[in-house]
């Protein structure tokens, strides 16, 4: 009688079996903590990031330029380690992107509450609808790693920087700022 053949599964990957958590990559990864809201987070992760826009606009423009791509560049790094140890590329822990993404959106927009609200809101939108080329980085799986991951979000954030402005120039017109 021959031997049977031995059926080999793969390991399941479970938490806690890639290594020690990278808690710099995590941390910046899910914005503080803002990932781990258990409905929502990417809503979480826009909301964290206005604090952040309304400090910037404290600064001169090309320091809130300089800011942007920083978040941006350190936020693909982070992204990437981060959904390697998620297991999961774009993990719903990591908002690193939409607070990239949210940046785009205010970028040079006036300090105020219409604009933080239209651009949270348009934000939020155009994240979830994904229009071109922001769906291109989200489902070619050549863009499933921490820069797909960005990307996608600064392509929506550019979406809603334009809808930002017209909401706010419509604004301007009547009289409503």
């Amino acid at each position: 009688m021959g031997a049977v053949p031995r059926v080999v599964q793969k390991p399941r990957r479970l938490p806690g079996d890639r290594g020690p958590a990278p808690k710099i990559a995590l941390t910046w990864a899910t914005f503080f903590g803002a990932g781990y809201v258990p409905i929502a987070p990417g809503t979480a992760g826009t909301l964290a990031a206005v604090p952040l826009w309304w400090a910037l606009t404290y600064v001169s423009p090309w320091l809130y330029v300089l800011a942007t791509i920083a978040v941006t560049l350190t936020g693909i790094a982070a992204a990437d380690r981060a959904g390697r140890y998620f297991g999961v590329a774009d993990s719903g822990h990591i908002v690193i992107d939409e607070v990239a993404g949210y940046l785009v959106t205010m970028l040079f927009v006036p300090r105020t509450a219409l604009a933080a609200i239209a651009g949270f809101v348009l934000f939020r939108l155009f994240d979830v609808l994904k229009p071109p080329p922001a769906r291109f980085f989200d489902r070619d799986p050549r863009w499933k790693n921490g820069a797909g991951v960005v990307l996608d979000d600064l392509f929506a954030g550019v979406w809603a920087w334009a809808g930002t402005w017209g909401i706010q120039i419509a604004a301007s017109r009547f009289g409503l700022t």
